[in-house]
């Protein structure tokens, strides 16, 4: 039985490749796509996404769980990044997880994925979100271990 693995998918460069690299090193590819209200035309997503080796994509309209559990708290609160703006895109991740996990228990998924590199912050909020719900999952993040060294190489790899 194959490895299988629930993606956070953007539709970008870095979450299309991680879909081949994942399939490549044998895992079987499910991808998640959240709609925040991020403001992207998402119905090309699912296509995409099995174009670059997904055996399924989801793609869910959490709009409305995102404004209400999310955002409208932490506008009650005034919380601010750095005193200066709402906080947004930082908190759609703890909800992203949660799906991510929610998919990973219903179709049997032995892990989830991102595709955060180490640089920043998202790969934090993933990684936490996910082990404060489920300590036992194993959460893959790709980016940090494959062997690109540029986009260059991202792109020929495509």
């Amino acid at each position: 039985m194959a490895k299988r693995v629930i993606l956070a998918y953007s539709g970008g460069l870095d979450t299309s490749v991680i879909v081949r690299w994942l399939t490549e090193k044998g895992y079987e590819v499910i991808t998640y796509t959240a709609d925040v209200g991020q403001g992207e035309e998402l119905t090309d997503i699912p296509q995409k996404a099995k174009d670059s080796g997904a055996v399924e994509a989801i793609v869910e309209d959490l709009k409305e769980e995102f404004a209400r559990e999310y955002c409208l708290p932490t506008l009650r609160a005034l919380a601010l990044y750095e005193g200066k703006y709402p906080l947004s895109a930082s908190l759609s991740r703890p909800l992203i997880t949660k799906k991510l996990l929610y998919y990973a228990e219903k179709l049997k998924a032995n892990y989830i994925a991102h595709g955060s590199t180490g640089k920043g912050n998202d790969q934090v909020r993933f990684e936490v979100s996910a082990w404060a719900l489920n300590p036992d999952i194993e959460v893959l993040a790709p980016v940090r271990e494959w062997e690109f060294k540029s986009r260059e190489e991202e792109v020929e790899y495509a």
